[in-house]
């Protein structure tokens, strides 16, 4: 990406614009109560936190599905909420961005994941969260998977994000990736330590450090460790592709057959890291359906990521911001 012409880029940023990805896994809310702390409770030991705001952002697979959107693209998340006050809420986020709701499962026997977040005088006081870990029914597989089967013709790729929170299971795995190959689809996937080793033959398998090291029992430290473990990732998994997101040490990138590469990330003051994977596997995703090579959607997806840690809170990657810096850097 270094030495592609503005040209290429600005082509490149237009064929972003439409692409149609499905992104299969735990679908979360994130909950967010902000205010102020005066006192002490009488009850307890405990700060009475008297609420100025509270408002509601996507989390988990939904955040990428709307990065998916800010990037320009048409997302078609599929997941499992539960018939709460929380799956009303997720509800109308759906409607205010625009985004489909024909791909999400109601299960009544779940909660719907959410993520509840306490700040006091810009602290994080206390998180809460609501959610179900065990494995999904096998009737709400079946509703994913003819969900999955009805679109398949419609779309340009498919994100696995696995937040081990029940809905990735063994079989719904095996069996999202054999309807993805046989229709020739790019398959990209961001695991958990749960059924890790189930995504083969992906496209696209991006796991960061700490994922790897416990999956692996080994630790990274070393750039000779980083080698060893893409190496075995490779060939545990057969995947076309495994990424390895290291942090303020970049992305190490490897390819059956060819040489290991990096892509170094550009110094930045780090504000926050959260949801800056999210960012990551939809910025590559995208690239990879609009027509980049593996290097040059790495590439994006790094410098995606690091855009998005310079913010506050989980915030999406807009196509805008995201292709003027670039174009910036390549000035």
């Amino acid at each position: 990406m270094i030495s592609v012409s503005l040209k290429k880029l600005n082509g490149l940023k237009n064929n972003f614009k439409g692409k149609r990805i499905a992104v299969i896994g735990d679908l979360m809310l994130d909950c967010y109560f902000w205010g102020a702390v005066s006192r002490i409770s009488p009850e307890a030991p405990v700060p009475v936190v008297e609420v100025d705001e509270e408002f509601y952002r996507f989390g988990g697979a939904m955040n990428v599905a709307y990065n998916i959107q800010t990037l320009g693209g048409v997302p078609f998340p599929i997941g499992v909420i539960g018939n709460d006050n929380e799956g009303k809420l997720f509800r109308g986020l759906l409607n205010k961005t625009r985004i489909t709701d024909k791909g999400i499962v109601v299960d009544r026997k779940r909660p719907t994941t959410a993520k509840t977040r306490v700040i006091a005088n810009e602290q994080h006081v206390v998180r809460i969260d609501k959610e179900k870990t065990n494995p999904i029914a096998a009737q709400a597989e079946n509703k994913i998977l003819d969900l999955l089967k009805k679109q398949i013709k419609n779309i340009d790729a498919v994100i696995l994000q696995d937040y081990n929170k029940g809905v990735m299971t063994e079989r719904l795995i095996k069996e999202v990736v054999t309807i993805c190959t046989k229709a020739k689809k790019i398959v990209t996937v961001d695991p958990k330590f749960n059924n890790f080793f189930t995504y083969q033959s992906v496209t696209v398998f991006k796991p960061n450090r700490k994922e790897a090291e416990d999956v692996l029992g080994i630790r990274i430290n070393t750039d000779a460790d980083i080698t060893n473990a893409g190496l075995k990732l490779l060939e545990k998994l057969n995947c076309k592709y495994a990424l390895l997101t290291l942090g303020e040490k970049g992305i190490a990138l490897f390819e059956k057959g060819k040489p290991e590469r990096r892509i170094p990330t550009k110094a930045r003051k780090v504000s926050d890291v959260s949801g800056a994977g999210d960012t990551v596997i939809s910025t590559l995703t995208m690239a990879l359906t609009a027509g980049a090579d593996i290097y040059d959607a790495a590439y994006l997806a790094n410098y995606a990521g690091g855009l998005v840690c310079q913010e506050v809170g989980i915030v999406p990657i807009e196509l805008n911001t995201l292709f003027n810096a670039v174009a910036d850097e390549l000035r």
